[in-house]
Order: structure tokens, then C-alpha cells, then sequence
């Protein structure tokens, strides 16, 4: 069972989700974080919604251009046949500048016959706190909202005005489209300037997927990841959102309900991580770029997220008027993790600092001096915040706590920062951050782990184990041959472990009893599996996770154990990148621990 039918596009300004019924279900104008203009997603009946459909149809098909996310909807009729193409523009101008508005293409290409389309525009402005006003225009439909914070958008096609307005059916005798924008358009809008701008953005993407470093088997699954992380990109700034929705709901029902259009540090650093390994240096560059906009003082301290133009109040509030996903209350915007503390930032971060360096190659003489400072900086905060309790990896509300995976991301921040002194020539910082880090580890290995239970658990004393754990051999805290390693794994494996997927933890928050498996966690434990030599296990479990796709080859946060169904926030960033690292060890034994190494002062990187 899969209830997210849904494909995304986008043009790393804004997204969308494209319904199976070929509606625009979810879109947010002008960017990722603004409010909705249509969300039937998260409320059925009120939510808007943008709408092609036709006459007489005899079937519906739908796929992705491949290489792309370009959504294809072919329509079959008893009176002919047609198809949309939805997309956002994105693509390189004769000045080398991204040209990626904040509008959405819906081109329509008669195929044969003459088919009637109904069109169904039901904008639904701030959050659908009210309808819209549509006031008719010599070439445009200019659409305001009623209530709220004034917001405006422009709508162009070649066909019926009318027609689109009313809902009439509209017989297709040509090719034809519709464009809504944010923005009154400076420039005529035909069929011609919709061609090109479909072309360029159709080769824009296959150029990108193309230079994309990823192995031959499994490489369409991967390479929509890839463009799906790509997606959750913001051009602007450089920052790199979680997923694109709000309030999809981590259990149907319930309230663990959160808006993840915003950019946490660790999520996003990881997914930079990543980019810098399978060949796009430029995506790095620009998160490299937003952390050092975000930490020009010294003293600044480096928050848990930031919001897309690197906002560090994101206060959050419930939008009471919304229904929520299928009755899933309440809807939010804003985030309140925003005001936690969450240590285990600091070693993720410094990690990718760490790898930007190595596949950089970059030399002493070519050091970017402002990186360095950070390094420190975040090296010696770590040195402050280690030892004291925080809200951990899974953004728990309840009390702060001594989480092992805070503290083992301390230590990866240590040892990290140490390569990069030894690297450009630093021995005596590489010392001392080396010496810290084998004080974190022992600590660790004193109260981290839990001699009645055989395995490290979530937080010292406790007795619940913690998926997060697993990360241990992907950093290289401990080898994979290291007893305790093999049996944390094993042990969390037997608890956390239902019906092939993993959760997150088991033990009650303050929320109550956790119900779902985390998708990213599934990954990781197919990971750990592998690499303490149960291989068998780990391929039948990967196996298994990639059956949990959408027909798109898309992931969500969660899915329920019981049906197979995916829920929360979609697409999910974290999903896909556990998906391609995953893949890469399985297919090359790729490891992230151990894919560089230091040698007389220099880096090279294992191929």
C-alpha cells in the first residue's frame, strides 16, 4: 500500500507535488517557506488545488521524463489523446546566471484526435485562509488573495480565459499551456518562448544528471534521488531544506506533525557531504558558503537550523482553520527546534568541511582562510558543549539528556578537525583536538554502553537503544570488527527492528509510543548489517526498502510498519541520501569511515 502518489518538481526556488489525477496539490509562491496557494494535500477540501483533466477518458499514465523532474501525464480519451509536461524552469542564461523563477509550467501537447480538457483553478492564497479574487487582464489573469497578508499571482495561457475560470470543457486543437507565476511577466508569453524554455530546462537536467558520479547498477533509483536532493537546494543562499511540505504526518492521526522547509545544519550537511563525493563540487560550495554568511563573528554561536535566508527565529504556530492530512491535527508552520540545543551538529559539520577539502584537493597556499577559522571555531565550541546534556539527534522536547550519539559526533568533530590540521600543516592543533577526542571516546565507552543489555544505548543510564548508535561505524568511532560494534548492532537489530523497517527508538517521549519506522534508520541498519559481515540479511532488507518507493521512485520520512505506507514529510532529503549511500557501499564497499585516508601529510582519496 502507498497513499503518496505524489511527484515533485521543482527549480531550487520553490517545489510542488503533482497528484496521480494530475493536480497540482502542493506549491508555495515565491519560495520553498512562503505561504501555500494551493494545499489540498493537507486539507482536502479547502486546501486549492490546480487541476487538468478531460472528457471521456479512457486512461491516465504518468511518469517522469527520465533524468529529470519533468512529470509526463498522458491522457487518453474516447476523443483523442494529450499530454502535460509540469515543470519549473531552471536552466543557465548566455551570462552564465541561473534563470529559475518562482512560477510553474503546464505545457499541453495535443497528440491526435481533438480531446475536450477541463481545467479546475482553485487558488487558495495564505494557507487557504480564504479564496482568491481573479481580475481579467488584456493577456493575464491576475489572481489576489481575499484575506491575510497581500499576495498576488499572474496566469498565462493561450487557451479559453473563460473557460478556465468556469471549469468549461475546452477542445485542444494544438499544442498549448499555462504558466502561473508570482511575478507579472516582462515579456510576451507564446508557444515559442514555452518550447525553449522547456527545452533548456529539459537539458539543463540531463547535463546534471549526467555528471552525477553514481554506479550502473540501481542508477535511475539513484539518480532521482540525487535530483530530488538536488530540488530541496534554495539557489539564493545555498541552503538545503529537509523536505519541501509541512505537517505530513509522521503517524495518520496523531500530532507529530512538523514543517520541514527549513535548512537544519546536520540534514543538510550530510546531503553536502554527499554531493562533494559523486561530483558536484558546486551545490558544496554553496553550503560551504551559506554556513560561512551565517558565521562571520567568532562568537557567533551556529544554530540547529536556519530558515532559507538564514532566519534563526522560526517560531511556530498551528493553522487551527487547516484539516490536516487525512484528519491529521495540527497543522504547523515554523519550527520550534529551532530555540534547542543539539551538540552532535558541530562533528557533521566539520565532517563535510573535512571531506569539501579532501576532493577539493585543495593545498595549503590555496586554503580559504574563513573555513579555517570556522573549523576552530566549531572545534572549540565542541570542546565547551561535550560534556553537557542536549536534546539529541531526534529533536526530542522532553528533558535535555547525555545522548551517546551527541557525544560520538563530538568526537567525529574532534578527529575531523584534526585531518584538516594535519592536512594544511597545523600539528599542534591536530595534537590537542586529538587528545580531546580520545577523552570523549572513553567517556563514551564508560557510560555509553550498558553491560546488562550488551550494546550502547540512546543516552548514559538509560536503558533504550537508539538507531542512531548504528552511525558509529559510518564515522568510524569503532571498526567494524569491534565486539561492542557487532553487538550493538545485533541488539538494537532484535529491538528496534519490525517487519523489516527500523524505528527511530522504542521507548515513549513525550509524545507517547513511537508507531512508526524511520526510513533513514532502515538504511542504516542495513548499512551496520553489511558492514559486521551479515551481508545476506542486509540485501534482503534492502531489497525490501526499495519495494517502498512511490511509483516515483520517491521516499517520505516514515512508514508504517503494519501497511507498507508511507508517511510524513515528502519527499524526504534524509531518505535519499541514506538510499545513494547505501547503495554505494553495497555495490563498491564504499565506506564513509574509511573512503580517505592521511598519509605523510598528504590526502588521497580510495577508489
Amino acid at each position: 500500500m502507498n497513499n503518496y502518489k505524489h511527484g515533485i518538481i521543482g527549480n531550487c526556488t520553490s517545489a510542488a507535488l503533482i497528484g496521480p489525477d494530475c493536480s497540482v496539490d502542493w506549491l508555495c509562491l515565491p519560495f520553498f517557506d512562503s505561504p501555500s496557494i494551493f494545499a489540498r494535500i493537507i486539507d482536502a477540501t479547502k486546501g486549492g488545488f490546480f487541476k487538468i483533466s478531460a472528457t471521456e477518458i479512457v486512461s491516465v499514465k504518468q511518469s517522469y521524463i527520465p533524468h529529470t523532474p519533468i512529470i509526463r501525464t498522458i491522457f487518453e480519451t474516447k476523443k483523442g489523446v494529450f499530454e502535460v509536461r509540469d515543470y519549473m524552469p531552471r536552466f543557465l542564461t548566455a551570462r552564465e546566471e541561473y534563470y529559475c523563477p518562482s512560477e510553474i509550467h503546464r505545457d499541453i501537447l495535443l497528440i491526435s484526435g481533438n480531446p475536450e480538457i477541463i481545467v479546475e483553478l482553485n487558488p487558495r492564497p495564505n494557507y487557504a485562509i480564504s479564496g482568491a479574487t481573479f481580475l481579467r487582464e488584456d493577456d493575464f489573469i491576475k489572481i489576489v488573495s481575499q484575506e491575510g497578508e497581500y499576495n498576488s499571482f499572474y496566469f498565462y495561457s493561450n487557451l479559453d480565459y473563460d473557460a478556465i475560470i468556469k471549469g468549461r470543457a475546452i477542445e485542444l486543437k494544438g499544442t498549448s499551456y499555462m504558466l502561473l507565476s508570482y511575478h507579472e511577466k516582462l515579456v510576451q508569453i507564446n508557444t515559442d518562448k514555452i518550447y525553449i524554455e522547456y527545452e533548456k530546462t529539459k537539458t539543463y537536467w540531463l547535463d546534471w544528471a549526467y555528471r552525477t558520479k553514481l554506479t550502473e547498477k540501481y542508477k535511475d533509483l539513484l539518480i532521482r534521488s540525487a535530483i530530488t536532493l538536488k530540488l530541496l537546494t534554495y539557489q539564493r543562499t545555498g541552503a538545503v531544506i529537509a523536505a519541501p511540505t509541512t505537517s505530513l504526518p509522521e503517524i495518520i492521526g496523531k500530532t507529530r506533525n512538523w514543517d520541514y522547509r527549513y535548512c537544519w545544519i546536520r540534514d543538510a550537511s550530510m546531503i553536502i557531504d554527499l554531493y562533494a563525493r559523486i561530483g558536484h563540487m558546486h551545490s558544496a560550495t554553496r553550503f560551504i558558503n551559506f554556513i560561512l554568511n551565517k558565521r562571520l563573528l567568532k562568537h557567533e554561536n551556529l544554530a540547529v537550523m536556519y530558515g532559507i535566508n538564514g532566519e534563526r527565529e522560526l517560531k511556530e504556530k498551528t493553522l487551527d482553520h487547516l484539516a490536516g492530512y487525512e484528519y491529521s491535527k495540527p497543522v504547523r508552520i515554523g519550527n520550534d527546534a529551532y530555540r534547542q540545543k543539539q551538540n552532535d551538529l558541530y562533528g557533521q559539520l566539520i565532517e563535510t568541511m573535512y571531506t569539501y577539502f579532501i576532493v577539493n584537493r585543495r593545498g595549503k597556499l590555496a586554503l580559504d582562510e574563513e573555513i579555517w577559522t570556522i573549523v576552530r571555531s566549531l572545534a572549540h565550541e565542541a570542546i565547551k558543549l561535550w560534556k553537557e546534556p542536549d536534546s539529541g539527534i531526534w529533536e526530542r522536547r522532553g528533558p535535555l539528556r547525555h545522548y551517546v550519539h551527541s557525544k560520538m559526533m563530538n568526537w567525529v568533530a574532534m578527529d575531523r578537525a584534526a585531518k584538516i590540521a594535519q592536512f594544511i600543516g597545523k600539528p599542534g592543533y591536530a595534537q590537542k583536538w586529538l587528545e580531546v577526542a580520545d577523552i570523549i571516546k572513553k567517556d563514551i565507552m564508560k557510560n555509553g554502553w550498558n553491560e546488562k543489555l550488551k550494546s550502547f544505548t540512546m543516552y548514559y543510564g538509560s536503558d533504550a537503544l537508539d538507531a542512531s548508535n548504528l552511525l558509529m561505524l559510518h564515522y568510524g568511532f569503532l571498526e567494524r570488527t569491534d565486539a561492542k560494534m557487532i553487538s550493538t548492532v545485533r541488539q538494537t537489530y532484535k529491538s528496534l527492528v519490525k517487519d523489516g523497517f527500523t524505528f527511530r527508538y522504542i521507548e515513549e517521549d513525550e509524545l507517547g509510543l513511537p508507531e512508526n519506522a524511520f526510513i533513514v534508520c532502515t538504511f542504516w541498519m542495513i548499512n551496520a548489517l553489511y558492514l559486521i559481515n551479515e551481508e545476506k540479511k542486509a540485501k534482503a532488507m534492502f531489497q525490501d526498502i526499495l519495494l517502498r518507493t512511490n511509483k516515483f521512485g520517491l521516499y517520505s520520512e516514515d512508514i508504517e510498519v503494519a501497511t507498507g505506507r508511507l508517511t510524513g514529510n515528502f519527499p524526504q532529503g534524509y531518505s535519499h541520501l541514506a538510499l545513494i549511500q547505501t547503495v554505494l557501499l553495497l555495490e563498491t564497499s564504499y565506506n564513509w569511515s574509511d573512503a580517505f585516508y592521511l598519509k605523510n601529510d598528504s590526502v588521497k582519496l580510495k577508489v
